[in-house]
């Protein structure tokens, strides 16, 4: 599934596109969408392919297309503080951008039948929590990810938000639905259609279909386990410490002081250099035309580049096509722009705290 919006050379075009065609349509989505990279989620020898709106599978790694992918965060609306529950949570990328909205309060679960592709997500989580900058520009709410048949979760698990990312058969819809509280939204491929389900009672919910989309099925359980009752247990909320409380407080102190003074995206804590747009040079072929008045004859001069080339002869112009080839090819901007200036990270670093203090603060992440 995907081709829906064109490529982008990186990240953020790729965001631009997905909200010029209207799957990403929230500032919340877009921001989460802009602060994880979806390249950092692909094998090395693939990343070439990251910011085409297309699904890439190796073995049993997945990733849905970047249109599918904005569908479904703002299908679910989410809020800080909910609860969020991810089958299929694959590689971790949308329980990631999950994170970044739910806040250090939520709940952020993800279940995964395959063991390595848990061990890969917990990789990528590891190296986002560690050494991503936008980790400092967001309140974080860590995924806990299970091995596990998702057909397998115990009847007593309730989320304020699901969603399956694989193909649930019609004998699995009535599962699906209990698995979110009153008020709670499970979205899921149904029947070749992208559909959101809200829960309105204890009884009674409202269906809505978003977009025709293809997915593989859900694997059913072995038929020995499927006889037992539902066993797979999800992990127990997490009750933080004071000393955690305390730490997300001074973060949050301090991005409100950062934040003071933004950037031109709203953005304080990491104040981002503008984007540099690829551009081009454009040759426009001029004709003059001579008029000799005598002899009525006109005669048509063809110019290869107008005056801003400043190409006067055929020799020269020849020579400067060439080298306006090479720079249309590289772009004519030669600044490369600098990193981003993590005003958090500087600020703690300068607090009149123990060393190890300020490393607690910073989560012990690499510079």
């Amino acid at each position: 599934m995907g081709g829906a919006v064109s490529a982008g050379q990186d990240n953020d075009e790729l965001i631009d596109n997905l909200k010029e065609a209207q799957y990403i349509r929230t500032e919340a989505v877009e921001k989460a969408f802009r602060a994880i990279d979806r390249a950092d989620y692909y094998l090395e020898e693939f990343k070439q392919n990251a910011y085409r709106d297309l699904a890439w599978k190796h073995g049993n790694i997945h990733l849905s297309a970047p249109c599918i992918y904005s569908e479904v965060m703002e299908a679910l609306d989410l809020q800080p503080g909910l609860s969020f529950l991810n089958l299929g949570s694959g590689t971790g990328y949308l329980n990631t951008m999950a994170g970044l909205i739910l806040g250090p309060f939520g709940i952020n679960h993800g279940v995964e039948i395959h063991a390595d592709v848990i061990e890969y997500a917990k990789e990528k989580l590891d190296l986002f929590v560690h050494t991503s900058d936008s980790f400092d520009r967001f309140d974080f709410c860590e995924p806990s990810f299970v091995a596990g048949n998702c057909l397998d979760i115990a009847l007593d698990c309730m989320y304020d938000r699901v969603y399956c990312g694989a193909g649930v058969q019609k004998e699995h819809k009535e599962y699906m639905k209990n698995l979110i509280k009153v008020g709670g939204i499970l979205v899921l491929p149904l029947e070749e259609k992208l559909t959101k389900i809200t829960r309105t009672g204890p009884s009674s919910w409202e269906t809505k279909k978003i977009l025709a989309v293809s997915f593989a099925p859900l694997i059913q359980p072995d038929h020995v386990e499927s006889a037992k009752s539902k066993s797979l247990q999800l992990p127990l909320p997490n009750i933080r410490s004071l000393q955690d409380l305390s730490r997300i407080t001074i973060r949050r102190h301090i991005k409100k002081i950062v934040n003071q003074v933004p950037n031109g995206r709203g953005d304080g804590v990491m104040k981002n250099p503008p984007r540099y747009k690829r551009k081009r040079l454009r040759r426009r072929p001029l004709q003059t035309v001579v008029y000799l008045e005598e002899g009525g004859f006109a005669c048509r001069i063809q110019n290869s580049f107008d005056d801003n080339n400043n190409c006067e002869g055929a020799g020269n112009c020849e020579g400067a096509g060439d080298d306006l080839a090479e720079k249309e090819e590289q772009g004519v901007s030669e600044t490369k722009p600098n990193p981003p200036v993590n005003f958090l990270r500087e600020k703690i670093l300068c607090l009149p705290l123990p060393v190890p203090l300020k490393y607690y603060l910073l989560y012990y992440r690499e510079k």
